[in-house]
């Protein structure tokens, strides 16, 4: 009898098809993202999961999944999987990091020269019937990119591609990390390393690319915008549990800092109310960093090899922690 697979949700088509034949296959179809009360009933007879980032994959779910061997994420972060209890208890886990790297770096970027040359608001003029006439020397006025200086906080590999794009902008780039990389590699790249505390106070746009863990959680909040100059944008494709969105929303409207561009956000999707959506100085888009054709086929590819692999006792091809 074949190894039972469940999907939080469907995949492509020529990903199924391979997995049907090695596997037995269920795809939840209701409400996305399945309920915990659905997964912890389903979870008890399946030897592989597929999961997305925004499903909860704890130890109580884990617990409960006897037969388990192997969680393959269609995502870059895994921090909605327990990852040290599936270590311990021999369950192997893959991720997709390199696969989205390019599609989440021209995001950001996106993102960067949308708030920046005030496109999105421009789009909102029109469409509302409120462009009259053909805007003089001082009216809708946006920014150059040239000669200003990009913050990136993690440079890593959407970080690096980032900087990339950056510099055939012109722009000067400086980043913080938890370890800084080669002279070498920064005189290839064209970034310089410096403290949070300067990135900060330095930067007129910081663009952030760190992991959501204990140490980065709400880490830009009200005391980091006062630091930032009050010309300072704020770009996020990373994960929205890195920004306290009260302090940024108060920070926006009271101009602490002049803008921002956000594709994730604390909860997903964003309540109606929220107060980002009264605000004309923010970018928002509803976490497609990784959403391009390519991209998206690429990740399904790469989700259910880590999955094969794992499932005839085989290292992932990315693989966290066994």
């Amino acid at each position: 009898m074949k190894e039972k697979i469940l999907l939080t949700r469907n995949i492509h088509d020529f990903a199924l098809k391979e997995l049907r034949k090695k596997f037995q296959v269920e795809i939840h179809k209701g409400k996305i993202p399945i309920s915990q009360k659905i997964l912890e009933s389903k979870i008890k007879e399946v030897d592989g999961l597929i999961c997305f980032p925004y499903d909860k994959i704890d130890k109580e779910i884990m617990q409960l999944a006897k037969k388990l061997k192997v969680i393959s994420t269609y995502s870059v972060g895994y921090d909605h999987i327990d990852t040290q209890f599936a270590k311990e208890n021999k369950i192997r886990v893959g991720y997709t990091p390199e696969v989205l790297t390019d599609a989440t770096a021209n995001m950001a970027f996106a993102l960067l020269l949308d708030v920046l040359r005030r496109i999105s608001e421009g789009d909102r003029i029109i469409r509302k019937g409120q462009w009259k006439q053909i805007y003089g020397a001082y009216d809708y006025v946006g920014l150059d990119l040239h000669g200003k200086t990009l913050g990136i906080m993690g440079l890593g590999r959407i970080g690096k591609i980032l900087a990339k794009r950056a510099k055939a902008f012109d722009m000067k780039i400086i980043y913080h990390n938890r370890k800084q990389i080669s002279k070498t590699e920064e005189k290839k790249i064209g970034v310089k390393y410096t403290t949070f505390k300067k990135l900060i106070s330095q930067s007129d746009i910081i663009s952030i690319h760190v992991p959501h863990t204990k140490e980065t959680n709400q880490i830009f909040n009200m005391k980091i915008f006062r630091k930032m100059k009050n010309t300072a944008f704020l770009i996020n494709t990373s994960r929205g549990k890195v920004i306290n969105e009260k302090d940024l929303a108060i920070a926006l409207k009271q101009k602490i800092i002049a803008g921002a561009g956000l594709d994730v956000f604390e909860t997903e999707p964003i309540n109606k109310n929220h107060p980002f959506l009264k605000l004309e100085n923010i970018v928002l888009a509803p976490h497609i960093g990784s959403s391009t054709k390519e991209t998206r086929s690429k990740m399904s590819e790469i989700t259910i090899k880590n999955l094969i692999l794992g499932m005839s006792g085989k290292k992932p091809i990315y693989s966290i922690g066994y």
